[in-house]
């Protein structure tokens, strides 16, 4: 069999970074040689078969033509006459379009080690504008690898394909999946940077597109931008190591400033409001899964609270906690602070300094946490009484609990929710 691993695994390598998967190409079989060789068929719109030991996926290799619209309209062609260069003139971009065959020889007919070297993305050929999904796919390169340029080439294309209405064909799950990786890279503000340059945001996320160059209170943004004060949060959340849901929360929470009347600015009263509106518009848009919505929207909704404790009045303090369910989610509300943080390090400023409103806040959940609302509920009678003993209880405790001078809360460092930890 003449086999070649190809595409992610041969351009990481190049470039000296971790390879964790591997996509292998087989030429010259079909489909019966590779069962009779112990593959076992996986391939639903194109042949694609797992090794009998190891389980990776090996494609035969193909052409392809379109025939629709979307990342799905084209027709694939696998036979044993295609040849290494013909599966890898397909590919969207020179980097992706490397193979190595079995004795470590690199086949590259479309300069992808240069462009390596170059750090430039440079599309494989005309074909490239066929396929909308590949406008994304650079994007999240880009978070990916910061310090690469797109070709000037490459970008008019990406700029034609996003004119051209293409990019309304993609499934809500395509864009929600690339978006996610995006974001779960080094820097994903330069995804949507790149997408922005070449009009692809505004078909894409228009919500997120409009937040650039509408201004805020320099005295409370130096940043000004609110787009630019977006960029920053996530790229803080990605500096944080953050999972996804404050990643994409941390995107969406801000929305509502772009619908605020001009005749208002740079000021944005209840934007809030207007912001959990939108990322609960948008993730159901793109059918984000349910619990990421969730907490998207709760953000949205808390964030311009849950940034400002200094002064606070202890029961409003208890309010935002009850209205968060941190009683019963804890978890999720460490995450909503580690959320918080981010928004105000996106501001101009030094990271190294720490979040203020860190440690009252720990402090805070703390008392919170530690008022026996079971005992409480037992000890009253009148239970119509019980939400307001309670929710006095806590005022009190986290009264006296800011005013102590001992720091003995944890830093804020919050993890995966255990349901999301299973699902992914």
């Amino acid at each position: 069999m003449r086999v070649y691993v190809v595409g992610g695994a041969v351009r990481d390598a190049l470039l000296g970074l971790p390879v964790k998967d591997r996509d292998w190409v087989v030429v010259g079989e079909t489909p019966e040689t590779m069962r009779a060789h112990g593959f076992r068929p996986v391939g639903r719109d194109f042949p694609v078969f797992l090794h009998p030991e190891t389980h990776e996926e090996y494609a035969l290799a193909r052409t392809e033509r379109k025939n629709g619209h979307g990342y799905t309209g084209f027709v694939c062609h696998a036979s044993p006459e295609v040849t290494i260069e013909e599966d890898l003139l397909r590919r969207d971009l020179t980097i992706n379009a490397i193979a190595r065959d079995g004795d470590g020889v690199i086949i590259d007919p479309h300069g992808g080690v240069r462009d390596l070297e170059a750090r430039i993305f440079r599309h494989v050929g005309p074909a490239f504008i066929e396929d909308p999904l590949r406008v994304l796919r650079v994007a999240r390169f880009a978070a990916r690898l910061p310090d690469f340029t797109v070709a000037p080439a490459t970008l008019a294309l990406m700029r034609k394909m996003s004119a051209s209405g293409e990019l309304d064909h993609l499934v809500p799950e395509r864009v929600w999946k690339e978006l996610a990786r995006g974001l779960m890279e080094t820097r994903p503000a330069r995804m949507f940077h790149v997408l922005r340059d070449c009009g692809a945001l505004a078909a894409v996320l228009p919500e997120l597109d409009r937040l650039f160059g509408v201004p805020q209170p320099p005295q409370y943004h130096p940043e000004i931008d609110s787009g630019e004060h977006t960029m920053r949060v996530i790229d803080h959340a990605a500096r944080a190591g953050h999972p996804i849901e404050v990643r994409w929360a941390c995107l969406l929470h801000d929305l509502g400033k772009g619908e605020t009347p001009a005749d208002v600015l740079p000021h944005h009263h209840d934007h809030e409001s207007r912001s959990a509106r939108l990322a609960e518009q948008i993730s159901m848009r793109l059918r984000v899964p349910a619990h990421y919505r969730e907490f998207a929207t709760l953000f949205a909704r808390e964030h311009g609270n849950l940034g400002r404790i200094a002064g606070m009045r202890p029961g409003t303090v208890a309010g935002i906690m009850e209205r968060c369910d941190a009683a019963r989610r804890p978890e999720r509300f460490n995450a909503l602070l580690a959320a918080s943080a981010c928004d105000y390090f996106g501001r101009a400023g030094d990271w190294a300094v720490p979040w203020p409103a860190a440690a009252p806040w720990a402090r805070a959940l703390e008392a919170f946490l530690g008022v026996d609302a079971g005992a409480l509920a037992r000890a009253t009678a009148e239970r119509e009484r019980i939400p307001a003993l309670l929710h006095a209880a806590r005022a009190n405790a986290i009264r006296t609990r800011l005013q102590s001078t001992t720091v003995s809360a944890p830093q804020i460092t919050p993890t995966p929710f255990t349901h999301e930890n299973q699902q992914k």
